[in-house]
């Protein structure tokens, strides 16, 4: 599957750039204004890198009902001049402001290329704003016209209670006084979703709901925040310590500085031709942002996701979710890291910068692509579902994982020289329907890992499930020091293993294929190997008061006679069997038998 072209990003670029331009808060003096890149190259050395942008405001008319701020103060703010009119605008009473349109004109040099783009805004209008916060703001509409590259239509955008004064004093535009504590900025936030147009693709955009955004005054003005960025961009190829520094201490800032409420999105669908003028689509039918909250990012989960390319391939999703982010402790590493921050101090903080990542999880996946490894064939897979949890980190590691999936289904194909395929094929399996699971938690107070189940499932053929304790885990096996850690590794030992077997059809694919090489019948083969497996269990167990037990419940498994086999192992003293322990059953595996109570059952 390939891409859309050069071109349509190209094109994307200059609709989402004239977007932008369209609602971004201006560092300086009005729109108006011509705007260049800081250091632009000399034309006649390279006249082609060479970006710059000219955007201009258009204002009809303006109907202030009972305003504190005169019409030409009014027009300089909506016309972009918000930095030299941010106290007027802070502190702006009304009964009611109504402009029937704002025309912003754009025009925009990229890499030798001029476009030019109108957006027009219809219909914005404030209602009951006193001291800067307005009972309500609403906007009937925006337009975008980008002639030959593209147009978009979008609908009605609303909000309540909105702070002029919180927004500017979030950006320092306006002094915010002591204020550390989050503030509404608004409230019943509502987005009609819109559609643009381009050559190579169009697409339809959602709803967009929001009930509540809060936000606190950065530690750093709009214009320190702009000058952070110049900086970064000068020195990209190599910052300096200190500027690496005063980087993520804004970063820092700026992620404990917001909260929100859960946000939905009735998602969008696009389509167009890809490089080799394929018919491509893409969509999404839904997404859902979780409440944002000081440190912590938001789960965000999508549905219904679909790529399709004509006479390639598609790909279809039901539902992927990436869960909540906790930047708790890499900020906390930030706050209290030195002025200048360089490689050294990235190499001794290195797990405190890792973020808690709760996981993420996805379901019904479809894929249907070709194999890139394989001219004319085909990869075609299902997953019914997978999710990975994480919790309880310590020192950046997660103690508490589980991880499990189901419904996975491979279609083998019948050319592979996979010789294991090649096995499953020869036994008459087709297709492969698997799943697993991996649980495992560390407990502080018992210094132990609680393996609750390592298992793996194949539909139709066998289940294998482990389970078990490891014990003498302490708290330095996740600690930063790597030779403690190593030393606390060496140190832990198993004290219980439980497998289970469940026979679910695997042993009768076998035993027909033995059977047929051997001349002979599953029937008639089932009790030789039953009798094998038990002889070779009780001869490894030899002198072990279990062995007998042991082995007449293989026998009865292996005979068919159960379809359920159950292994236990106990250590017979604490905490169980350790490194060194393994390390001379590599010579000598009875050396263990004596070292635990062995128990088994079939049924």
């Amino acid at each position: 599957m390939t891409p859309f072209s050069t071109t349509t990003r190209q094109r994307l670029g200059i609709l989402a750039t004239a977007c932008l331009l369209s609602v971004a808060l201006p560092a300086g003096s009005a729109w108006a204004q011509k705007i260049k890149n800081k250091d632009p190259a000399p034309a006649a050395e390279n006249p082609v890198a060479a970006t710059t942008s000219e955007v201009t405001v258009d204002i009809a008319a303006i109907d202030a009902v009972g305003s504190n701020v005169d019409e030409d103060t009014l027009r300089a703010i909506f016309s972009g001049n918000v930095v030299d009119n941010a106290d007027a605008l802070a502190g702006l009473t009304a009964d009611s402001i109504a402009i029937p349109e704002i025309i912003l004109n754009a025009t925009t040099t990229i890499e030798g290329e001029t476009t030019e783009a109108t957006v027009t805004f219809s219909d914005l209008v404030l209602t009951d704003v006193t001291d800067g916060t307005a009972a309500s703001v609403s906007l009937a509409g925006m337009s975008l016209d980008a002639g030959e590259e593209g147009s978009g239509q979008f609908g009605p955008l609303s909000a309540s209670s909105f702070n002029i004064g919180g927004v500017l004093g979030l950006y320092g535009l306006v002094d915010a006084g002591e204020q550390t504590e989050l503030e509404t900025i608004y409230t019943d936030f509502t987005f009609e979703g819109g559609s643009f147009e381009a050559p190579e693709v169009s697409c339809t955009m959602g709803a967009m709901t929001a009930a509540e955004f809060k936000a606190r005054p950065l530690g750093y003005s709009f214009t320190d925040i702009m000058a952070l960025a110049e900086s970064l961009e000068a020195e990209e190829d190599e910052p300096s310590p200190e500027l690496i520094g005063a980087a993520l201490r804004m970063y820092a800032d700026i992620f404990s500085a917001f909260e929100s409420s859960p946000t939905t999105f009735e998602g969008f669908d696009c389509s167009g031709t890809d490089d080799e003028g394929r018919a491509i689509s893409f969509s999404i039918a839904g997404m859902s942002m979780g409440g944002m909250s000081p440190g912590i990012y938001p789960s965000i989960s999508l549905d219904g996701m679909d790529v399709t390319v004509e006479n390639d391939g598609s790909i279809q999703v039901g539902n992927i979710t990436f869960k909540e982010m906790d930047l708790s402790a890499p900020i906390a590493a930030i706050k209290g890291a030195p002025e200048a921050i360089d490689e050294a101090w990235f190499m001794a903080n290195a797990r405190a910068l890792i973020p808690a990542f709760a996981g993420f999880s996805f379901s019904d996946v479809a894929v249907d692509v070709p194999d890139p490894d394989a001219d004319g064939e085909r990869i075609k897979a299902s997953i019914g579902a997978f999710d990975l949890s994480l919790a309880d980190y310590l020192n950046g590691i997660p103690t508490d994982v589980l991880t499990t999936a189901s419904n996975v289904l491979v279609s083998l194909p019948q050319d592979t020289d996979d010789e294991q395929m090649q096995q499953l094929i020869a036994l008459g399996v087709t297709e492969i329907d698997a799943g697993f699971t991996i649980d495992a938690s560390w407990n502080e107070a018992d210094n132990a890992i609680a393996v609750d189940e390592i298992s793996i499932t194949g539909a139709n053929l066998a289940t294998v499930k482990l389970a078990g304790t490891i014990a003498n885990a302490t708290e330095a096996l996740f600690g930063i020091d790597e030779n403690a850690a190593l030393a606390a590794a060496m140190s832990v030992a198993i004290s219980n293993l439980k497998l289970d077997v469940t026979d679910s059809g695997l042993s009768d694919l076998i035993l027909t294929a033995v059977s047929a090489e051997q001349g002979s019948d599953p029937a008639t083969m089932r009790p030789v190997f039953a009798g094998l497996a038990e002889g070779t269990v009780v001869g490894l167990l030899a002198g072990a008061a279990e062995a007998q037990k042991v082995g007449a419940a293989i026998n009865s498994f292996v005979s068919g006679k159960a379809k359920y086999l159950t292994i236990e192992m106990t250590a017979k003293e604490e905490p169980g069997l350790g490194f060194m322990d393994f390390m001379a059953a590599e010579d000598d595996p009875t050396v263990l038998i004596g070292k635990v109570t062995i128990d088994a059952s079939a049924k």
